[in-house]
């Protein structure tokens, strides 16, 4: 089952997208109207990126690619999905925003893809999804032009070590072999009709930087924060608005992380 990761994921990931378009996770009454979905880390990290072109690696079906358009930005999003390309080109073409989208899984991007990228980036759930981070850092590093960035944030591997309600720790923090469940609903539908397999891997902070490091990518900020952006987990609580921890874990587990680094 392990080999067929990308058929079995992307079967769900195809499923998961009208749920999500409809979500009010996702907002998308919001987001017409002008509001942008990238989080103040993400934004914190981009600056300003007026005239920048930007390589968005899984990007769903397109909010963050076309917000980062909207700062003008040229966008380039790629998912492996191809029900969610589809929504993500309808929503640009609906904005008239100055963003592309390409329908492939990242480790063939470089076989379909013939340009070099000012910003290379990924946010939220993404490498999860990947069993070789060392192939996926040579593909941000092929990415980038010389002196370009990398940016990332992610829910921090610590997270994926509880159980579902957070009661106790049931996976490895190192990636030892692939996680394989059947899960009801979705993140952002948790009444979604929907119960397929998806097969995941837990990636520690040493294997992530050094994938990057082993790239010839300079590690410029890693950061970790206690608390996520998102309301995506369960047993969470609202300690500040927007600002989400796990109810019995207090501020004392690391939720997110952040990466900078820079090709020389």
């Amino acid at each position: 089952m392990e080999e067929q990761y990308l058929e079995i994921n992307k079967k769900l990931w195809n499923k998961k997208v009208e749920h999500h378009v409809s979500s009010d996770f996702y907002d998308m009454p919001g987001f017409l109207a002008g509001n942008t979905s990238l989080k103040s880390f993400e934004l914190e990290l981009l600056g300003d990126i007026s005239g920048k072109t930007i390589l968005h690696l899984q990007c769903h079906f397109g909010q963050d690619t076309i917000s980062l358009a909207r700062m003008g930005a040229k966008a380039t999003g790629v998912d492996f999905s191809e029900a969610a390309i589809e929504k993500a080109n309808e929503l640009a073409g609906t904005m008239k925003a100055d963003a592309g989208f390409i329908c492939s899984d990242i480790y063939s991007l470089p076989e379909v893809l013939n340009e070099k990228f000012d910003i290379v980036f990924t946010s939220y759930g993404t490498i999860g999804w990947l069993p070789d981070l060392d192939k996926w850092a040579g593909v941000v590093s092929h990415f980038l032009k010389p002196c370009g960035k990398f940016i990332m944030v992610d829910f921090h591997p610590v997270v994926w070590m509880f159980d579902n309600e957070f009661s106790k720790i049931e996976y490895s923090y190192f990636n030892e072999k692939p996680i394989i469940e059947t899960l009801t609903g979705t993140y952002a539908d948790r009444e979604a009709p929907l119960n397929d397999v998806e097969i995941g891997w837990n990636h520690p902070s040493s294997e992530i930087l050094n994938a990057l490091i082993g790239k010839g990518l300079t590690l410029q900020k890693f950061n970790e924060h206690n608390y996520s952006p998102y309301n995506c987990f369960s047993q969470t609580e609202e300690f500040e608005p927007g600002k989400f921890r796990i109810k019995n874990m207090d501020n004392k587990i690391p939720m997110i992380y952040s990466i900078v680094a820079s090709k020389p």
